[in-house]
């Protein structure tokens, strides 16, 4: 049972330490909606996602205002297109994504995710089909997002799949490149990709996840700040049991949501992902967490320990809070949502290698990086690898979001508004992958895959 201290405690994070609901993301499975015929198809698609997410926004408004905890966002994500559109005739998947921004726009969401393809293993036709279309798919709408799952530890690296992928954002920066290469912000490379992750632009519903679901994305970077300004200098132990208290009344919290929204809209209610994503507002960061942990600056040594720390105490609490967490929970370090890390990036502290390490025990990996124009595809296929195999070794999700910012050199900065923020362009190596890439087929599955 609540108590007064609990709800005064409540109301506090929610006045004065940014808590909020970060996201309500209703799956949506399209697999009903295959067609030889794209027109066809396309019109299923729509009528199916207005159908049932016709009331999601009004929803959550509703439930904003009666409980006063605000749902930043409301989202929608479908089954992956290339499984959707394997029937269709076209080799084109554009007006697929156009259909997804059009009934996306309807329903009046924010984000539309899935226009999605995972090739860990090998590609289908579809699947080339819909990697070919996202550099003008992602140019073209506002509210779709794409994902490409390119790796996992059973499968090991596609690093054919990882080529041209490289290439496939490069394209997507250059035809975006008025807008600071906004099409990279909508797309996301993974490897071991989960089906019920409600956060974009990664969010995708698995073929594995009911007919609809409801997923809740809590964050609450300032509440954990807060807390860990009370236990200053105290141990670690109690550094990681302030978190868990913590992460517990922040999970709490997105349950109550989910299940209220869940039982108005008459879907099931899927997992709440209680993932510290911060914002470009001050005081809701995951850098400044770190550095209240004893660091001077975000990104110094002893970074990743402390992130380490942060992602398995957050874990821990939100696990006995909710018998069903899911999604990516832990900690996201995307760099241009985070004043922090666009701090300690712009200082040099942080660099493109350290956030590299830093992926080895957080929640996703290289989230919103800004990198010179002139990058080749065969570095940022590098890029893709290296973290792939982050997550295969690891047995752990992995994701890059990268933004080759066209005309723009390390020291300038590139700006996306919003929740996006902005990102510092950081430095890459400048020495040649070329070969490494060229080379294409698999890197084997790890022997920790073989757990049958």
């Amino acid at each position: 049972m609540l108590n007064q201290s609990d709800i005064f405690q409540t109301l506090d994070m929610i006045d004065h330490q940014h808590l909020d609901i970060r996201t309500i993301t209703m799956g949506i499975s399209l697999l009903d909606c295959a067609d030889t015929e794209l027109r066809a198809c396309c019109n299923k698609i729509y009528e199916k996602i207005t159908h049932k997410a016709e009331n999601l926004v009004k929803t959550g408004e509703e439930i904003e205002r009666e409980f006063g905890i605000p749902i930043v966002n409301k989202r929608v994500s479908v089954t992956p297109i290339s499984l959707v559109a394997a029937a269709c005739r076209e080799d084109c998947y554009v007006e697929i994504a156009r259909t997804l921004d059009a009934a996306a726009k309807a329903v009046g969401v924010n984000f539309i995710g899935g226009f999605s393809a995972l090739v860990q293993k090998g590609f289908t036709v579809s699947d080339r089909r819909l990697i070919a279309s996202i550099p003008e798919a992602l140019a073209e709408t506002q509210r779709v997002c794409a994902s490409v799952n390119v790796a996992s530890t059973k499968a090991g690296i596609n690093m054919d799949a990882v080529k041209l992928m490289g290439e496939t954002i490069k394209r997507a920066a250059e035809l975006t490149a008025d807008t600071s290469g906004f099409a990279c912000a909508k797309l996301v490379v993974f490897a071991n990709a989960v089906e019920d992750n409600p956060f974009m632009a990664g969010a995708f519903h698995g073929v594995g996840e009911p007919e609809c679901v409801l997923n809740v994305g809590v964050s609450g970077p300032g509440v954990v700040y807060h807390a860990l300004q009370g236990v200053k200098g105290q141990a670690f132990d109690v550094v990681a049991e302030t978190v868990k208290k913590t992460a517990f009344r922040i999970t709490r919290m997105g349950q109550l949501v989910g299940r209220e929204a869940s039982e108005r809209l008459g879907v099931p209610f899927g997992i709440v992902d209680l993932s510290l994503a911060p914002t470009p507002a001050v005081g809701d960061s995951v850098a400044r967490i770190l550095e209240q942990m004893g660091l001077e600056t975000c990104g110094t040594h002893g970074t990743t320990a402390a992130l380490a720390l942060l992602n398995d105490a957050v874990k821990k609490g939100g696990v006995m809070a909710s018998n069903h967490v899911g999604g990516l929970s832990g900690a996201f370090i995307p760099v241009s949502e985070d004043e922090g890390m666009i701090a300690a990036a712009e200082s040099g502290a942080l660099t493109l290698s350290k956030l590299e390490a830093m992926t080895c025990v957080c929640s996703v990996g290289l989230d919103m990086i800004a990198v010179p124009g002139d990058t080749s595809a065969a570095t940022i296929s590098a890029i893709l690898a290296d973290e792939a195999a982050i997550g295969m070794v690891n047995s752990k999700t992995t994701a890059v979001r990268i933004i080759p910012a066209c005309g723009k050199t390390v020291g300038d900065r590139v700006e996306f508004g919003g929740l996006l923020g902005s990102a510092p362009v950081m430095p890459v190596h400048r020495q040649s992958a070329d070969e490494f890439i060229a080379r294409g087929g698999r890197i084997p599955a790890p022997l920790q895959s073989l757990k049958n």
